[in-house]
């Protein structure tokens, strides 16, 4: 025993034991007893730990490569990184969605615009037969087997849509009537269809022919000395009404 040791102090046990024989565990080696524990339980070293784990001090900081902390923060990473490919996918998957949609409808307008185009052509070959069948009609020469032929002709093209237009009396309009003949009455209070010459055809909304009419506007005696006068000043009747400056020798000459 060294000089520097009190000589009135007990003696020193220290318990090395590695199972705690109270409880039967094995001991860590920070535990009191264990054989890497510096300073026995009562001992001044063990009370000097001891005091300084009460005095509330904190705890050593967790280390930088925890694996519990590196793990949750994978986690988080992976999650926001497929959260971002979910949402862009979407994205794709919606407009392609919408491109379609967008397809279809156009492949659908181009399927009955081709068939209207289609119908409307054959259609109109037919309108010079049914002229005839007309004409045919209004000199009383349609009759037996030809008659019937001529119905069954008008019936088919009806149901393809065909439909006649042109009724007397009716109002002018430039956009489904063409005027062959033009005078003034006093009959009339604005330009008015007053022969049909040739029925006019369409199908739904689209025009095969216009009507072909005769048309009186309003006027009397007072238009029909207007026309005269045009005609001297060498206007076309239409042209002095809209005040234009045509010449009948123009219009030769154009036609030349």
């Amino acid at each position: 025993m060294s000089s520097s040791e009190d000589p009135n102090a007990g003696p020193v046990i220290r318990d090395r034991r590695r199972i705690d024989p109270d409880t039967g565990q094995v001991r860590k080696p920070d535990q009191p007893g264990d054989p890497g524990h510096q300073g026995a339980p009562g001992g001044p070293a063990g009370r000097g730990r001891h005091a300084a784990g009460q005095a509330g001090q904190p705890d050593p900081p967790a280390q930088a490569g925890d694996p519990q902390t590196a793990a949750d923060s994978e986690a988080r990473n992976e999650m926001a990184a497929t959260q971002a490919q979910l949402a862009e996918r979407t994205a794709d998957v919606q407009r392609i969605q919408a491109e379609y949609a967008n397809y279809r409808k156009r492949v659908e307008r181009d399927r009955i615009a081709v068939r209207e185009q289609a119908l409307a052509n054959v259609l109109a070959e037919l309108i010079p037969i049914l002229d005839d069948i007309g004409r045919a009609r209004e000199h009383g020469e349609l009759s037996g087997g030809f008659k019937s032929v001529a119905e069954s002709l008008e019936s088919a093209a009806g149901k393809l849509g065909l439909v006649s237009y042109g009724e007397k009396g009716e109002p002018f309009d430039p956009m489904i009537h063409e005027a062959l003949m033009h005078s003034y009455s006093d009959q009339v209070s604005e330009p008015t269809c007053v022969q049909i010459l040739q029925p006019g055809y369409k199908v739904g909304d689209r025009t095969l022919r216009p009507a072909r009419v005769a048309v009186a506007e309003p006027g009397g005696d007072s238009g029909e000395k207007n026309d005269e006068a045009a005609a001297a000043a060498g206007q076309f009747p239409d042209d002095a009404a809209r005040g234009g400056t045509k010449r009948r020798g123009s219009a030769a000459g154009d036609g030349d």
